[in-house]
């Protein structure tokens, strides 16, 4: 019974706890014919997971542009580690603050495993921009934002999810203009436009069809 509990709240100790401004869930799952080929293809999913560059082509194009960079900002082609980057592309204009994008840092990544289940956990947060020596929030949200992004398998069903903690528009940053764009671009993300970039996320993230 206890175990059946720790599958139940897997990966839920991984999220920031919900305190402020707005929050956000986005989740999808199949299930596998065996739990052999559910291990195998979790495998796959957790690759993808860590594989920022590729989120916009999971995420099937039309939204945000992702790249992954180290801790100074520049362009890497591999997987995801704590203290990387995230710099994002979204469709308009960009801030001054961020260089025409904005920007997170990946704080952690985590693994959990149990007899028969599995996570992955990702925790990004709002950051100055690592190209500059600005320490100002380079991001449409405060820094007391967080995204998780969340992969896990129980048994034969794999869940791909991501989960906004605290979000909060950022309108303190000194630039008149990026307080402008930060209020519209924070509001249409409160009332739910970047739901669907989510959905989409996570949903190619468990595409079979997609090449591994």
């Amino acid at each position: 019974m206890e175990n059946n509990k720790e599958q139940n709240n897997l990966g839920e100790a991984h999220v920031p706890a919900q305190y402020l401004g707005s929050e956000m869930n986005a989740v999808e799952k199949i299930e596998l014919v065996s739990e052999a080929e559910a291990v195998y293809f979790f495998s796959v999913v957790k690759e993808r997971l860590l594989d920022v560059n590729r989120w916009t082509k999971f995420a099937g194009g039309g939204m945000s542009d992702f790249f992954l960079t180290d801790n100074a900002g520049n362009l890497v082609q591999r997987t995801a580690t704590g203290g990387d980057h995230i710099r994002i592309d979204i469709p308009g204009p960009g801030t001054q603050t961020g260089g025409g994008y904005d920007w997170v840092t990946i704080e952690e990544i985590k693994l959990q495993v149990l007899d028969d289940a599995e996570v992955l956990s990702m925790t990004a947060r709002p950051s100055a921009n690592p190209t500059t020596s600005s320490e100002d929030t380079a991001h449409f949200l405060t820094d007391q934002a967080t995204s998780t992004f969340q992969v896990k398998r129980i048994g034969r069903v794999i869940y791909a999810e991501e989960h906004g903690r605290n979000e909060l528009p950022n309108t303190d940053t000194g630039i008149p203009l990026d307080n402008i764009r930060n209020t519209f671009v924070g509001w249409g993300a409160k009332i739910g436009f970047s739901y669907p970039q989510w959905k989409a996320l996570v949903k190619g993230l468990l595409n079979k069809d997609y090449p591994a």
